[in-house]
């Protein structure tokens, strides 16, 4: 009581001002945290980056006001440190997941409901925390996955782009007509709702193989649709070719009889 009584007036309200001041931005950068977070994370996980960010700038507000008022920080720092320190090393692997975290908030190359590869867990991202990413892999299996490794991986997101591309190789015999297998082709990714016509789709001979003529078609789907669209215009693909009298054709192999070779040689 002794020492504020000794402190002279204006410092007081300078003291005054920067801890008002602190709580006004502190205020503020907290509204803004709520605005832009709230449809990329959980209202809990938005309240404890909020409730992080409001609490640091009052302590910084409070430790350079302490000095006017005659309390020397140092004491406070030291012990603040050597805890610091501490609660580092037990804690290192857990802070460097928060700022991971943190950070794919803020790049967000990854949303909930996203179907993504990352690094060799492929799967639906179900929830992301400040902490851990959590996967539901394709054969439904959850697995949390710590941001720090989310953040270094190299990260697939097969639905970032609207539109993803699929292709088929198709082998037809050489008997058959190439050209009339490439217009059916085309007539059916034409006649599907879901396969685009911007970008343009593609059907043409790519290569003439061993045992057949191979037909290259390529596809593009909405994202979220093209697995669907794939196994579905491939089966019509086949139903109709065949229906046409166009077959894929079996791998097949010449062979010579030993006796056979001797009659042609007499001949």
């Amino acid at each position: 009581m002794s020492i504020i009584q000794n402190i002279q007036p204006f410092t007081l309200l300078k003291a005054a001002i920067i801890l008002s001041f602190a709580f006004i931005i502190s205020k503020a950068i907290s509204i803004h945290l709520r605005r832009s977070l709230k449809d990329r994370m959980k209202k809990d996980h938005i309240e404890l980056i909020v409730k992080v960010t409001y609490y640091t700038i009052i302590g910084i507000a409070l430790l350079s006001v302490l000095p006017m008022l005659g309390i020397n920080p140092s004491g406070l720092l030291l012990a603040g440190g050597i805890a610091g320190i501490v609660v580092g090393f037990a804690s290192q692997r857990i802070v460097s997941n928060l700022i991971s975290g943190v950070f794919m908030m803020i790049e967000r190359p990854i949303r909930i409901g996203d179907s993504v590869n990352i690094g060799n867990i492929a799967g639906v991202v179900e929830d992301i925390s400040i902490i851990s990413t959590i996967i539901r892999t394709f054969d439904g299996l959850y697995v949390r996955v710590p941001n720090e490794q989310v953040f270094t991986s190299s990260i697939t997101n097969f639905v970032a782009n609207p539109v993803r591309r699929f292709e088929y190789n198709i082998g037809i015999r050489y008997s058959d007509d190439a050209d009339k297998a490439v217009e059916i082709i085309k007539n059916l990714i034409d006649e599907h709702p879901l396969a685009l016509k911007n970008p343009e789709p593609q059907a043409f001979v790519d290569e003439l193989g061993d045992n057949s003529v191979l037909v290259r078609v390529r596809v593009w789907a909405p994202s979220t649709e093209w697995y669907g669209v794939k196994i579905e215009l491939l089966w019509r693909i086949k139903k109709t070719l065949e229906k046409n009298g166009i077959e894929i054709p079996f791998p097949q192999r010449t062979l010579w009889f030993g006796n056979e070779l001797k009659m042609m040689g007499k001949e």
